[in-house]
């Protein structure tokens, strides 16, 4: 993680320290675990396509991003870069039109085929926000899922087909919506693997199925 040695090391212990323990209460898979891969994820993609940017800004951009998770899952986006922006510390370490970029990077971070991130930031952590594990993807769909719906009382079936719907919708090579502006090796394997099960209903349910039974999800 040779990163970690051109991060304003203030900044660094401040995030790690404040903002990355409030993880610890989201839900659907967006804990620290995932933050820690986007960061890993974001350095990984600015070192193999040689992007000049400022790392202090990656880094807050990517420990922020799913800050608001917890408040409001379907607004989380703007929810995080309000948090971002109320929060007067970790702006003083940038300039105000760097502060700008920080919080529209956040939003950003969701970015689709209909909405393009607005600077190379944003292109950066929505990026690195896709997975490139077809297991690990499996399993936080499910808890998303079941997150989500809980207030229905969903059976596995349920939860699976609310899986099914949302990951063909985001993922499927002829029209899934999810953006990825860095295409490297491991993220163009996964499209490749995810599309083998997204492609056969019954594969799917039967990996879904699976997955479930060895994280005790119910």
């Amino acid at each position: 993680m040779e990163y970690i040695n051109k991060i304003n090391q203030n900044l660094y212990n401040y995030l790690n320290n404040t903002i990355l323990p409030k993880y610890n209460d989201t839900i659907g898979g967006h804990d620290v675990k995932h933050i820690e891969y986007v960061i890993s994820r974001c350095f990984e993609l600015i070192s193999e396509f040689n992007l000049d940017v400022n790392y202090n800004m990656i880094y807050t951009i990517a420990m922020f991003h799913d800050i608001g998770y917890h408040e409001d899952p379907d607004n989380h986006e703007q929810v995080s870069a309000d948090m971002f922006n109320k929060d007067e510390y970790i702006k003083s370490y940038f300039t105000e039109d760097e502060n700008k970029i920080i919080y529209e990077a956040i939003v950003d971070h969701r970015a689709s085929l209909e909405y393009e991130a607005r600077s190379i930031y944003g292109k950066i952590v929505s990026s690195a926000d896709r997975e490139i594990s077809v297991e690990n993807m499996l399993i936080r769909s499910l808890r998303y899922q079941k997150d989500k719906h809980i207030n229905e009382n969903p059976s596995l079936n349920d939860v699976i087909e609310y899986s099914y719907k949302k990951l063909y919708s985001k993922y499927s090579k002829n029209n899934g919506y999810a953006k990825m502006y860095y295409k490297d090796k491991k993220y163009l394997d996964y499209i490749e693997n995810i599309n083998k099960i997204l492609d056969n209903k019954i594969l799917f349910i039967a990996e879904e199925t699976k997955i479930a039974q060895k994280i005790n999800l119910f």
